[in-house]
């Protein structure tokens, strides 16, 4: 600031000098004509004109001076704040509670909703699901359908296939470096499709007759950005260069921009390797046939209403060639929605835009509270302001004061809200990813910027306006009397506070019914019968390159030994393998049997289950009990019969309610490889599998020392994913470094497995619920100590104008328990008032939060009630001190004051 005080000085200085030089020429000119130097002076001055006028003037037309101007009122404010420090700091902190709160929420709104793809025209490209009769959405789509949709669709101009997501991990090897990657086989024109090109390199040659890759390309890779630099460090000499994707050789040839990635929600680095067809690819048989997953553009000028009527009808037709009735009726139709659209659905959507209204009314609830503090301080600046008015300031200046005061506060609140926003979204960092899947640190970009100042703007606006407002209504004469005592508070700015309080209130309220509700809802979760024992299990989320194992059994050579060797650890009571442990999201594998030799009863209906492979031990890690028959158990081996479990809900949904679930035993369900039925020899508990909320899925499990690689599960049990849960005698901590020395002893691979407890599965499973939750119950408390705040400092400054009332009132006879009572149904009138409008505003706010809420209703009249006794017993605790304080004062005292 002092650079621009010394810039706009000199600029004076030198127009000061000007004027002194032109004067000076023009009393040297009249001396050389023959006047006295004194009559000459006299003349250029008089000639010239008022100097000061002129310089007054001559600022005026500079087109820097409104800076100028700006930058005293703002040096100005720097001072009056200065020397009022407790209201600034007060007012900062308030002002950066509600925009960082603000700021957050914007940040991950901006990030999951609003982003821009990086793609050609990302409103353009959708996705295709096909969708069975009963509105179900199926997993992929055959390429003979795909086919169809390419020759005859007119309304999308490219469609791209690629495979499913098959492999949570890949391992990319160059040289001695292994690194983690995720791997996606895809068409050769799906970068064409989504308007993107190799940055280096080129891409995959197109197949001319099927637009799969072309077989020349059968082992070629194209590295995402972020691939290449991890490992190659950036250097161009990677293209050429042989790698090791799963065991087998690809050659680099491209390397996508920086930013580019499909799909968007990888947890790795992406390596695309081409999409080969092969003899699967012509026909039409389930369990044998490839499906993939399908992505295209609209032509221009094409909605996505047309294309997908279009493929409607294409299908529609389509279908009616397949042979196979189940196949009909499960792909008999499908639905196109904007890429953009799938990464965040409806629920997400509604979530994160419910947060953000949550955040926006924090901020405003701290916006109210520093527009009354700003109102009571101008109250007691009346005379200073009065004195700036009589001394010749304009209205206009005025104000323009109050409001350089209000962006400075603004201003320095904002600042410290970006700085709180970020520690909110470090703090909330493991519940977003699990929740959005945000791999990448999250940190305010441009936009996010950008509202922020705009925020900061407003902010200043909303709570400096109506102080500024009243300050210059204000009459000057009867400030500026002789001995006029210093005037309080008007009755229409009176209104104004606690019209402004009440606000509060009913805003408060409306955030803490919404953190009761779920806040209930979690408690609900918390104690949903999960069917299994949670307490001191640990499970290690093993990662294993199957390929080093090709040819031999996994189970045999590693899996079995680890798990002998961590039963013989101390402290451990029981270990198990299985493929994916309860309420855990890594990996999910489903069970379908369309018709087929089963029994009768199944016969009529295809099964759609939950698939898992176990270990014998799982029942004494999990502590579930059976319902009919027997667990797994030692005896259970390759050699042996083959068996499954099925759980109630499974013999409910394909049985029938009525039937004894013990009636099911003994039924062969499936077949683990062409010479081996599988018998059914046990019932289990439902358990809940996907979600504490979610009700049990019908289940089908396999033992794990049954499946060989000859077995068909193998491959997607076995080579794909496993966990370990071991239940343990002492803390799950404790363990741990033992656990993590025994696995890298059964093999180097697995030292970099991830470790959890049993306990935050269940609680990540939570998902949105437990995220909203954690936000409102800081939103909420936020709130509460805001409008706490706010009734207390306007019932204060309030006593403490009308100390000569209460002074007088006790003189001539009132009883102190009637002067507190004044001000405790002055706080009464306002409570009851706010929180009649917040408990309707709280029924329709509330509206928003259905997708959230678990066994609770969005207009609980408990919570609501909670909330309004809390709000109320607050509000009157903090009104309890000034009405003391109006009860204790000395009439003497106070009016001698006056």
């Amino acid at each position: 600031m002092s650079f621009w005080r010394g810039w706009f000085e000199r600029r004076k200085d030198e127009l000061a000098e000007e004027i002194r030089t032109h004067i000076a020429m023009d009393v040297q000119a009249r001396v050389e004509r023959g006047e006295s130097r004194q009559e000459a002076e006299r003349a250029a001055r008089l000639e010239f004109g008022n100097i000061g006028l002129v310089r007054d003037v001559t600022h005026g037309y500079w087109r820097w001076s409104w800076l100028e101007r700006l930058m005293r009122d703002l040096a100005y404010a720097v001072r009056v704040l200065r020397r009022s420090s407790g209201f600034s700091v007060s007012v900062i902190l308030t002002l950066a509670v509600g925009v960082g709160s603000a700021c957050a929420m914007f940040t991950v709104v901006d990030r999951v909703l609003l982003r821009r793809l990086p793609y050609q025209d990302p409103d353009k490209v959708v996705e295709i699901h096909e969708m069975s009769k009963k509105g179900e959405q199926q997993y992929g789509a055959p390429y003979l359908d795909i086919e169809q949709w390419q020759r005859r669709s007119q309304e999308l101009s490219k469609i791209a296939f690629y495979g499913g997501n098959e492999k949570q991990v890949s391992f990319l090897e160059e040289g001695d470096e292994s690194t983690h990657v995720s791997n996606r086989a895809v068409s050769a024109n799906l970068f064409e499709t989504l308007g993107v090109h190799p940055a280096l390199g080129r891409g995959f040659v197109a197949d001319k007759t099927t637009g799969a890759v072309d077989p020349q390309d059968a082992h070629a890779a194209i590295l995402s950005d972020t691939a290449w630099r991890v490992v190659f460090g950036g250097l161009d000499s990677a293209l050429g260069k042989t790698v090791r994707l799963d065991g087998m050789s690809f050659v680099v040839i491209g390397v996508m921009p920086h930013g580019v990635t499909f799909p968007l929600k990888a947890d790795y680095p992406l390596v695309w390797t081409p999409l080969v067809l092969g003899k699967a690819d012509a026909t039409r048989v389930h369990n044998v046939t490839p499906e993939y997953e399908t992505i295209a553009r609209l032509r221009s000028g094409a909605s996505l209403s047309q294309a997908d009527a279009e493929l409607k009808v294409i299908q529609a037709d389509v279908s009616k060639s397949f042979t196979d009735a189940d196949y009909r009726d499960e792909a008999g139709g499908v639905r196109l929605e904007r890429y953009a659209d799938s990464l965040a659905g409806g629920k997400t959507q509604k979530a994160l835009l419910a947060l953000l209204g949550a955040a926006g009314m924090l901020w405003l609830i701290a916006c109210v509270n520093v527009a009354s503090l700003m109102l009571a301080r101008a109250t007691g600046r009346q005379r200073e302001l009065a004195v700036r008015g009589a001394l010749g300031a304009s209205r206009w200046q005025i104000v323009r004061q109050l409001l350089m005061e209000g962006l400075l506060l603004s201003g320095c609140g904002s600042l410290l809200g970006l700085g709180l926003a970020m520690a909110m979204l470090r703090v909330f960092e493991h519940a977003l990813e699990m929740q959005f899947s945000m791999h990448e640190p999250l940190t305010p970009n441009w936009a996010v910027l950008a509202g922020l100042l705009v925020l900061t703007i407003t902010t200043a606006l909303l709570i400096s306006v109506w102080p500024a407002v009243g300050a210059v209504r204000a009459e000057i004469e009867p400030l500026l009397r002789q001995g006029a005592p210093q005037q309080g508070m008007g009755r229409a700015q009176h209104r104004m506070r606690a019209l402004l309080v009440i606000t509060e209130i009913a805003l408060s309220l409306t955030l803490l019914v919404g953190c009761g509700l779920l806040l209930r809802t979690i408690y609900a979760l918390r104690h949903v019968p999960l069917g299994f024992r949670t307490e001191h299990v640990m499970v290690a989320q093993m990662t294993i390159p199957a390929y080093k194992f090709a040819g031999r059994n996994m189970t045999t050579e590693l899996y079995q030994p680890l798990v002998d060797r961590v039963n013989h650890l101390p402290g451990v009571e029981a270990a198990t393998l299985m493929s994916q442990a309860p309420m855990d999201h890594t990996f999910h594998m489903e069970f379908s049997l369309y018709g087929g030799k089963s029994a009768d009863d199944i016969r009529r209906g295809n099964i759609r289950a939950e698939f898992r492979a176990v270990g014998p031990g799982m029942q004494r890690v999990l502590g579930f009990s059976m319902v009919r028959g027997r667990f797994f158990n030692d005896q259970d081996t390759a050699s042996s019969q083959a068996v499954v479990l099925v759980n109630r809900a499974f013999v409910k949904a394909y049985f029938g309610d009525e039937r004894d679930p013990g009636k099911i035993l003994g039924e062969h369900l499936l077949s683990l490889d062409s010479k081996r039925r599988a018998e059914v020899v046990g019932v289990f508990e439902d358990e809940r599998q996907v979600s504490a909320a979610a009700p049990p899925r019908p289940e089908v499990e396999v033992c794990i020392p049954q499946i060989t690689p000859e077995t068909g599960f193998y491959k997607g049990a076995e080579g794909v994913a496993m966990d370990m849960a071991v239940r343990t005698a002492m803390s799950p901590a404790a363990i741990l470094p033992e656990l993590r020395e025994a696995m890298r002893k059964a093999s180097p691979d697995l030292a970099d497995s991830k470790f959890t407890t049993m306990d935050e599965i269940v609680e990540d499973s939570f998902g949105s619920q437990r995220l909203a939750a954690q936000l409102l119950e800081i939103f909420g408390g936020s709130a509460l100590f805001l409008c706490v705040a706010g009734i207390y400092g306007l019932l204060a400054y309030l006593v403490a104008q009308r100390t000569r009332e209460m002074g007088l009132r006790i003189a001539l006879g009132a009883q102190r328990a009637n002067v507190m009572g004044l001000v405790l149904r002055q706080a009464a009138w306002m409570l009851v008032a706010g929180l009649a409008i917040g408990l309707g505003l709280a029924y329709v706010a509330t509206q928003g939060l259905k997708t959230f809420l678990y066994e609770v209703k969005s207009n609980d009249p408990w919570t609501m009630a909670a909330v309004t006794l809390l709000l109320l017993i607050g509000g009157l605790a903090a009104a309890w001190l000034p009405a003391r304080r109006a009860a204790g004062v000395d009439p003497m005292q106070a009016l001698r004051a006056e």
